[in-house]
């Protein structure tokens, strides 16, 4: 039969250094690491465009210029950023806000480390979008608002910093490798659309 297998992780921080995001304002920079694919978030979409699509798992993957299968492409082991993020605190990088891309997408996960009033509006030409959302995209007719709040579209990590910090900030991560990108910035926010991304429909939504 059928069953579910579950993991969970205990973590520990000192008081007084927790990264609550409280201190995030208007005009902070939003950085984004970059993601090592789908990492395990909307496999239920997956599957449905998947099969929609009449691909084989074992099959290359339909990707210009891509020479693993598809299997290979969705499944690939999801970055864990604990050792950039944290070498970069303990080098005294100001890190403000820290998001998990995982399920909810770029929509639902930014929105939960900022204070009420506040947004963010991002650029979807600051970072580059993998082939297999664009493919799933394209095979599962999805609009763009479906892949921000489903996907993490090639953002794995979002980290707000004060203007002052980011080049600091961003600096100490990309010595920790990780791949950084400046992707927007904090917005007051009057409405319920908290995560504005521009330029999503011409960099997203075209051939892979």
């Amino acid at each position: 039969g059928d069953y579910d297998l579950a993991g969970f992780a205990v973590g520990a921080v000192e008081r007084g250094r927790q990264i609550t995001g409280a201190g995030i304002a208007a005009g902070d920079v939003v950085l984004g690491l970059a993601s090592s694919g789908v990492h395990s978030n909307g496999f239920s979409l997956v599957r449905k465009i998947v099969t929609g699509a009449g691909a084989r798992l074992e099959d290359p993957a339909p990707f210009a210029g891509n020479n693993r299968t598809l299997a290979q492409v969705l499944l690939e082991p999801t970055r864990l950023y604990v050792t950039g993020v944290l070498g970069a605190i303990k080098q005294g990088a100001a890190i403000k806000g820290l998001a998990h891309i995982t399920g909810g997408g770029l929509s639902e996960n930014i929105p939960r480390v900022l204070p009420q009033g506040l947004g963010v509006r991002l650029d979807a030409s600051a970072w580059p979008m993998p082939p297999v959302f664009k493919w799933m995209a394209q095979e599962g007719a999805l609009s763009e608002a479906d892949l921000a709040r489903t996907f993490n579209c090639g953002i794995g990590m979002v980290v707000i910093v004060s203007p002052g910090e980011a080049k600091q900030v961003a600096d100490a991560l990309s010595a920790g490798g990780e791949s950084v990108h400046t992707i927007g910035q904090v917005v007051q926010c009057a409405n319920d659309a908290r995560v504005i991304i521009d330029n999503a429909g011409q960099n997203w939504m075209g051939g892979s």
